[in-house]
């Protein structure tokens, strides 16, 4: 059996100095050293790496960064060093707390019209930025796309994010996750909550799927589990990640309520309800022969809209009024007058809102 292995290397100008730091101070230990009269290599390894370091040697010097778990027991707490040898040594947090940026709050109108590119991202899935400034960082909203429907280049990943949704707009890809048993088949009108750092693997998708994604914070980590292999054996429904559950809601047999605008109809997604009031999800329609809708302010932090189906005027105070069509969307900060106007019957509306629960007052 053929067995390979890796070493980063790197130059010293005194390599006995470098040993010591690198064992002493850093906590690495020695594998090799040669020749043992006058040591020009030593190899080390330590913290997942495996070092070769070589006297003498030109090259410029090399930067390692050492993630833990517990950083401060590392070079007794330091978190920049510089080795004898020159290279530069940074010590961090292994899984450092998520930051959630403070939300920059705009008026956001994206149309699909204005031909905004699609961006070749992970797994070969095309994607559209729907709120460029991503309000200062607080969201991501990505219209996803893949146009060759089969098997899914996927690995069994996880983000780290505060709330995550997948909606399905167009056709259906199936998915599997974490303690939540077989593959599921997501449809349209359909959509996940991916609880922060659940597992979960896309399979396979229909021709041309298309899926909205909501991301909190806009810039996440993700990262490939190469050790766990989905369906697991564990099936628990109920399971918390960071105090959410994982959602799958279906659009058949949905209830349907009036929505916080008069004039509307949605049905809930439960995502309120399963996040603890971190986000909500609606998807909403005009009532056939209702009244205009109110002009109305709300206090939600974010408000972003996505419209799936039919025409609708969105006006705004102070701004000209958007005619908008299935694909375009749009953000309302809060305290901004806004009014729903002139939906067309088969208007059909995504609501993500956070929190979930927040007031809206008429005015």
């Amino acid at each position: 059996m053929t067995k390979t292995r890796a070493e980063i290397c790197l130059p010293s100008r005194n390599l006995a100095d470098d040993i010591g730091f690198f064992t002493k101070k850093l906590g690495f230990r020695m594998d090799m050293i040669y020749p043992a009269d006058n040591p020009r290599v030593v190899v080390l390894s330590g913290h997942g790496l495996r070092l070769r370091i070589e006297a003498d040697e030109a090259g410029a010097p090399g930067r390692l960064r050492l993630l833990s778990d517990a950083p401060d027991t590392i070079a007794a707490g330091a978190r920049s060093l510089t080795s004898p040898g020159g290279t530069s040594i940074e010590i961090d947090e292994l899984n450092p707390p998520l930051v959630l940026p403070e939300t920059e709050h705009a008026f956001v109108v994206r149309r699909l019209a204005d031909q905004a590119p699609w961006v070749i991202g992970r797994a070969g899935m095309h994607y559209r930025d729907l709120v460029p400034s991503r309000l200062g960082g607080a969201m991501i909203a990505s219209h996803i796309r893949i146009p060759d429907g089969g098997p899914v280049p996927d690995m069994v990943h996880y983000h780290k994010v505060g709330f995550q949704l997948i909606f399905c707009y167009r056709g259906w890809v199936d998915v599997v996750y974490e303690d939540q048993g077989p593959p599921i088949r997501l449809s349209a009108g359909e959509c996940f909550i991916q609880p922060p750092e659940i597992r979960h693997r896309v399979l396979h998708a229909s021709d041309n799927i298309e899926v909205i994604e909501i991301g909190v914070p806009a810039e996440h980590i993700t990262e490939i589990d190469h050790e766990m292999k989905l369906p697991n054996d564990t099936v628990n429904p109920d399971r918390e990640w960071q105090g959410q559950r994982f959602v799958y809601n279906r659009a058949e047999g949905a209830q349907w309520r009036p929505f916080r605008i008069p004039g509307f109809t949605c049905r809930d997604t439960t995502i309120a309800e399963n996040t603890k009031n971190v986000a909500g999800v609606q998807v909403v329609r005009p009532i056939p022969g209702a009244a205009p809708a109110p002009w109305v302010t709300h206090e939600a932090d974010i408000l972003f809209g996505f419209v799936m189906e039919g025409r609708m005027v969105l006006h705004g105070e102070g701004k000209d009024p958007y005619e908008l069509a299935a694909g375009d969307a749009f953000v309302i900060p809060p305290a901004m007058r806004t009014r729903f106007a002139d939906p067309s019957p088969d208007f059909e509306l995504l609501e993500v809102t956070l929190p979930g629960r927040f007031a809206t007052t008429p005015t």
